[in-house]
This record gives C-alpha cells, structure tokens and sequence, in this order.
C-alpha cells in the first residue's frame, strides 16, 4: 500500500517539485520512499510495508530497463498469477505483488487488467513506446487524480495536494464543483473543486504519449446488471463461500490484520469471517468501533465481539475534539465532503492504528446487495397506484398545510414523479429551490444523471437507484472517505464486499434475492445464517449515528463566523439566505443541521486550501 505520484515532461526544478510532492503524501507510506527520473517522466512513491516487508521496495524495472512500476493498492491473487507468468519464463526478483502486475502488463498490455483481483492504482513507464500507462481499480477503491491543461497530462498522483506543487499549475476555485457539492454533500463531476485537476474514474485507465502528453482516457469495466434464476439454497451456499474466500484473500499481509465493527450486518459478516480465519492459527481478531456517549452502536457491537471472541476496542468522542479535528480533516480529503461520519472514521481509524496496520471494513455491500431502506421506496410506492392521482395531490395540499415537513408529504410528492427526477443518489441535502435561493454564482446545473439511468432504462426503479449509488455515492462519499480516513493515518482499509468475485455474484440477483417482505438484503442475509447471530443478521439498516445537530448547537458561534465571514461564501452566497437557514436551526435543532455543516466544511476546506 502506498501513494504514488508523478510528473510528465520537464518542468522547471522536476526533481525539487516530485520530493515536495512525495512529501505532502507521506502520511500514505511513512515506511520507505522511491524515485524514478527518465526523460519526459519523473515516477515518485510511498510505501506502507504490508507485503514483502525485506524486498518489496518500489519503484520496481524490468530486467531489460524497458518499463519501470509505481503501484498503490493490494493484489490478493498476486501469487496465482505470479505462477502463471512463471510457466511462461518470467522471472522474479521480489515477492511482490507489484511486480507481479508489471509482468503481467509486458506479457498482455491492457488485457491484464481484467485478471487484477484487488484494489489498485498504478502507473508504467514503457520506455519503448515512450509512454506511462496509468491505471484505477474497478470501483475507485483507491484515488488517482492529474493536471489536464490544453489537453496535455501534466501530472499525477494519489492525492490533490501533490498536484498543487507543480510549477505549472495555477490554482483555481471550480465554481461548477462547488454547485454540485451542495446537492449531493461530495463533488459527483470528474473534474475536482480545482480547475484542471481531474479524477481518474473508476474502471479507467490513461495511455500518455510522453513525446506531446498527449492522452486516451479509455473505459475497460463497469458494473452491470446481469440477473438471473437463481435457486435460494444454491444462491445461499454460493454466496457464503465467495464472502468467506473473498475475506481470506483480503487477509493476506506480512503485517497485523483487524476488522472494524459498527454492530450492524455488514461489519459483522467481514469481523466473523475475519475471526474464522485467525482462529485457524490461534489468534484472536482485533475489532474496533467508535462513537459518541449519547450516540453509539457499542452494545450491538459489544455482543458480536463477545460472540467470535475478538479482542475488542472501543474509543469514546467528544464534541471538542470532533470540532478541532475539522481542519485537518479537510485537508485530508482535498475536496470537501460533508458527511459527519468521516470525522468518526478518522479517530476509529487513528486508535486502531495503534494495534494492527490493515484493517477489514464493510464498504459496499449496501450498494450491491440492496442494502439502504430508500430502495424498498419504490416497492411501497406500487401500492399508491390504486389510489387515483388527484386524490393523492389532494392529500399532497392538505398535509402541505399541516406540515410541508411530513416524510409522508414527500413520499406522496414522490409517488406522482419518475425515480430519475428525483433521486441523486443516498444523499441529497439542498434541493434545486434551495439552491437556486443560495447561490449567487455564475449560473450552473446539476450534474445530469440521465446517462446512469438510459443505461439501466429496462430494470426495476430500485435497481436504477442502486445502479446511481455504485456509479457515484459509492466512489464520492463511502470510498473516498474509507480511503482518505484511513490512509491519514497510515492505515490500509480493504473492503471484502467490493472483491471482483463478490460483485461478479451480486450482478446476478434478481430484485427479490435483494428485496423481500420489506427487508433489505434479503439473499445476502439468509446466506449469513451460519456466520453471524441472528440479532446482528436481521437488524435494519441505520447509518452511523451521528448527533451533528448537537455539535452545531454546542459550537454555533462559532460555526455561524467561520461560515459568514468565509471570502468564497460571502462572493458566491446569498447571505441573508444563510442567515435564515442558521436562525430557524436555532429554533428548531437539528432541522437544518447537515445543510449547516455542508455550508461548514465548504467555508473550512476554502480556508484551508486559498486562506479564504
């Protein structure tokens, strides 16, 4: 595991700018460091030592010097294929699995991409071709970010604030970013809160011609629906056996390996698997979760620990330092991203650091086995077509007057709309009448998501969402927050249930293997039978409990300056607007809290990023 950056041409000062840039990410690999300088290309890394602890030092060449590696991630069927190269006459100089991907991209090119089993972002210089090929995993896992200016990759690298290093590069707000952010609480667009700095989509790679930086930004996989008949018992069996091998692989490591654990389903299928593996060896699992004195999961957690009989942790926070942490968070992330749950993840991930240097975690499984209650919406909403549509806007006008607050209100409103003009994704904060009362900027759109839903047109309303929730939600906010959280604080996370294997099976299911008799997960569920207690099994979906409302009361004068004295907001926002929403949150507490932190982590990450 490491982070990984890079500069195309010859800028001014290359070999200064990539150490700069190499520092900024040391909290990625504080273990060892590696540079690699050639004409029109500068390759730098850092490495967390998890693998190959004694040889495993990047950058990593071929013997003939034609083609040099930097890699970020975990390859866990890395000995399999290193096996099958062997037969085809390679040789090894480590026992890497970096070096196994560099002799897998000489022997098939590009193809190889489709026999990575892992998480990954890499970059090979070819020397022949004089070009670098850089490369992401199938779902995001891991980041990758670069400059683009007048269509020429400038750089690259794990993380935003490398990037910035660069002699070339002006900083520069993306208003369009920014826009976008207050719908969906992260920046859905390809394109960063930083002009000319884009993400590398998931399921991407790049190809850059060093002669001209010149590029093709080429798509090679991408989840889809694949449904089909599948017997329950057979689906069951089939799906405990792919979790417990995709556990197992992910548990691969020269270094300690935890689990982290909410109380809820997810973590606890990865923590019971997880112990079945070490108890194998004699050893017992590390289990960590966190929480608030007024708001926690412990005693579910608690209970499962005792169960497989981990060696449990809990950390306890308080408001003060959830607060003070706030900044460095930010800069952590690059981009803002306002959901009050990364702040946890940060000091759940800081504690267990302290123990192991992997940890397990249960990202994913919500997005493809069906697991948030908003897909069951379009289910209820089937029952309401019996009821004539005139009579529901009745209701509509009168429950409007009582209450426009009412979640049935909305449900109704809901009933009379298509799933693609209304749902953005698991989180929605400001609508677009919101938005368009904040925002003073230039005048900009949402993000179209019209191309997710042609693309899933012939299945079920739940699915479209689903399909939404993979192809943004999930890399903008679940997986960004995983990896950014973690790797602060120089820990790997990996995630069992986005394994290649496991979403290769999830394609398969139709909608009752995932939504049944109004429970969530239905198959993924029943196939836990075995693994998990049947209290831990059946318990519903309720999201990392947060009291964000109470923080915001205990710090509000705060909050209230840092938000309207902020240059950025004061430029583009309509103040009085914001003066509004913070006044009724103090009213009525809570009412408005994510949209009052949303606005925060925007006005802190301005000031941490341009001084604003």
């Amino acid at each position: 595991m490491c982070g990984i950056v890079g500069i195309i041409g010859n800028p001014k000062d290359r070999e200064e700018t990539l150490k700069k840039m190499n520092e900024l990410i040391t909290h990625r690999g504080p273990d060892d460091d590696g540079f690699f300088y050639a004409e029109n290309v500068a390759l730098a890394m850092r490495r967390l030592s998890i693998i190959d602890l004694k040889t495993g030092k990047q950058p990593i060449g071929s013997d003939d010097g034609n083609y040099t590696i930097i890699f970020n991630g975990e390859i866990y069927n890395y000995i399999a294929l290193r096996k099958e190269l062997q037969e085809k006459g390679f040789k090894f100089k480590t026992e890497t699995d970096t070096e196994v991907i560099l002799n897998l991209y000489i022997a098939e090119k590009e193809l190889m991409l489709g026999k990575l089993r892992g998480m990954f972002t890499f970059a090979i210089f070819n020397k022949k071709e004089n070009s670098v090929f850089i490369a992401r995993d199938y779902f995001g896992i891991k980041p990758l970010y670069y400059i683009k200016q007048n269509n020429q990759i400038l750089a690259f690298g794990s993380e935003i604030k490398s990037l910035l290093q660069h002699p070339v590069y002006k900083k520069e707000m993306n208003n369009e970013a920014v826009y976008n952010y207050l719908f969906f609480q992260y920046n859905p667009l390809s394109e960063t809160f930083f002009k000319n700095i884009f993400k590398l989509l998931p399921g991407h790679y790049l190809k850059v011609n060093l002669a001209d930086q010149s590029f093709e930004d080429k798509k090679y996989w991408s989840f889809s629906f694949k449904p089909e008949i599948i017997d329950l018992e057979n689906g069951k069996k089939t799906l405990e056996n792919i979790m417990a091998d995709s556990v197992s692989a992910h548990m691969i490591a020269d270094v300690p390996v935890g689990s982290f654990l909410s109380g809820g389903i997810d973590s606890g299928i990865i923590a019971s698997l997880a112990s079945k593996v070490k108890k194998k060896t004699g050893e017992k699992l590390s289990t960590f979760t966190v929480g608030f004195k007024e708001a926690n999961e412990w005693d579910n957690a608690r209970d499962l620990a005792k169960v497989i009989q981990s060696d449990h942790h809990e950390i306890v926070l308080n408001w003060k330092e959830y607060f003070d942490i706030l900044p460095k968070i930010v800069w952590h992330f690059d981009e803002p991203v306002s959901d009050p749950s990364a702040i946890q993840l940060y000091f759940l991930a800081r504690e267990a650091r302290k123990k192991v240097k992997v940890v397990l975690s249960g990202e994913g499984a919500d997005e493809l086995f069906g697991g948030y209650n908003i897909y069951l919406e379009p289910l209820a909403r089937k029952k309401l077509q019996i009821i004539p549509v005139f009579v529901r806007k009745i209701f509509i006008v009168i429950l409007n007057k009582i209450s426009p607050n009412l979640r049935g209100v909305k449900f109704l409103k809901r009933s009379l709309q298509k799933t693609e003009d209304w749902y953005i994704g698991n989180a929605s904060i400001f609508n677009q009448g919101e938005v368009e009362k904040l925002w003073k900027g230039e005048k900009l759109e949402r993000m179209n998501l019209k191309n997710y839903y042609d693309q899933v047109k012939d299945f079920s309303d739940s699915d479209k969402m689903e399909y939404v929730d993979i192809n943004t939600w999930l890399v903008g906010d679940i997986l960004a927050k995983a990896d950014k959280m973690t790797m602060a604080n120089s820990l790997e996370l990996r995630v069992p249930f986005l394994d290649i294997d496991v979403s290769n099976f999830a394609s398969t299911l139709a909608d009752d293997m995932k939504w049944r008799n109004g429970q969530t997960k239905y198959l993924l569920r029943e196939s836990m039978k075995d693994i998990v207690p049947e209290a831990t099994r059946t318990r519903k979906k309720l999201g990392f409990p947060t009291p964000v409302g109470s923080m915001i009361k205990e710090k509000f004068s705060e909050i209230e300056k840092i938000i309207l004295e902020n240059t950025y907001i004061k430029t583009n926002f309509n103040l009085k607007t914001i003066e509004e929403m913070l006044a009724f949150h103090q009213t009525s507490v809570g009412k408005n809290s994510r949209k009052v932190f949303t606005l925060l982590m925007l006005a802190i990450w301005h000031k941490e990023f341009f001084g604003g």
